[in-house]
């Protein structure tokens, strides 16, 4: 077969590198198209997902959006047909809409809830083969494919990833120092609009009330701030599962980041509007208990929960999140696997 895996976040690198590998080592042709994201692009490098069809930056704005997605509709029409492809695989809408157009088969990978994402369930699952989702959230589309695991475990799984340990002393951090990771992000996706994270503020005091206990590293989705400058994640984007692995404490308003470090037995705190709303994160702290979220009203009880974890013994603590850990991975799949495998066995693919 030839596949398309397209790229709209760096996210999208981690959870489909181990697919693209798979599939590719089973004798498919995999093609990759990404925006003008520099640290997906040196993700890719890195992974080797290349070469790519370029289809161009980002807009903040809804109109921008827009006319971007319609851009790279037609970009990507033309890559299509030009390749014969006959499968496309992705987290957006694009390859949604150019299936209608060729013979390509769409399928997508969807973590978040219908009532979080309107232009996604509108625009996107109806014109798509398959909606895979984990098995946590509950569709409306007919086309959804229920899995029992979570994006990250596509990439955080014992069989997909183990940490290493070099990268301490590519740090700078002695293996027996604290230390915490944050990470602030810009919210500018569709499903984004009118959300709020973290205040410059709130971060200032989160990073005070850290500092006493280890050392502070910082990841930003935008540019990282002056009054943060000196806390800069240290390592290469490509080394920052395998430093969280061993951190003492995620704390920030990401998403995604939140549930990496949960899955990897980290204790993981987020203060963001979408806090209580969305099945997967819930799913990790009500289910395993293995992180937090936090509206940004509550901050004060985040702050003050914070500061309980602080006074844990560091090794009971991590222990006690590793057996919480363990639990997910006995009641969980590795979603590459299944993912290759359905692939493979779709109907009308060969």
């Amino acid at each position: 077969m030839n596949i398309l895996i397209d790229i709209g976040h760096p996210g999208h690198v981690h959870l489909l590198r181990n697919v693209a590998k798979e599939l590719e080592g089973k004798g498919h042709r995999i093609y990759y198209s990404v925006r003008d994201i520099p640290v997906a692009k040196r993700l890719m490098e890195h992974y080797g997902m290349k070469p790519w069809l370029d289809l161009g930056g980002k807009k903040d704005s809804l109109l921008g959006k827009a006319l971007t997605v319609a851009h790279q509709d037609i970009e990507t029409l033309r890559f299509v047909s030009k390749n014969h492809i006959d499968l496309g695989l992705s987290s957006g809408l694009v390859l949604s809409h150019v299936s209608k157009l060729t013979k390509m088969h769409s399928f997508v990978f969807d973590d978040d809830d219908d009532e979080a994402e309107p232009l996604s369930v509108k625009y996107e699952h109806p014109l798509s083969d398959v909606v895979f989702t984990p098995n946590c959230i509950r569709r409306k589309t007919k086309h959804a494919v229920y899995y029992a695991g979570t994006h990250e475990l596509a990439y955080l799984h014992p069989n997909r990833f183990a940490p290493d340990p070099m990268v301490l002393q590519r740090a700078g951090i002695h293996e027996s120092e604290r230390f915490f990771i944050m990470r602030f992000v810009a919210l500018k996706g569709h499903h984004d609009v009118g959300q709020q994270g973290l205040t410059m503020e709130q971060k200032q005091s989160l990073v005070e009330l850290l500092k006493p206990h280890g050392r502070v590293i910082i990841t930003s989705e935008r540019a990282i701030e002056p009054e943060f400058e000196q806390y800069r994640l240290p390592v290469p984007p490509e080394d920052i599962h395998s430093l969280m692995a061993y951190s003492s404490m995620f704390l920030g308003d990401s998403q995604t980041m939140t549930s990496e470090a949960a899955i990897l037995g980290v204790p993981a705190l987020k203060c963001n509007t979408f806090a209580g709303r969305l099945s997967v994160p819930n799913m990790l702290e009500q289910k395993y208990g293995l992180c937090y979220a936090y509206q940004p009203a509550q901050f004060g009880e985040m702050y003050q929960h914070i500061e309980q974890l602080l006074t844990r013994n560091p090794k009971e603590l991590k222990n006690e999140w590793q057996a919480k850990r363990q639990r997910l991975l006995d009641e969980m799949i590795d979603p590459t696997e299944f993912f290759v495998k359905y692939i493979e066995n779709y109907e009308g693919l060969s």
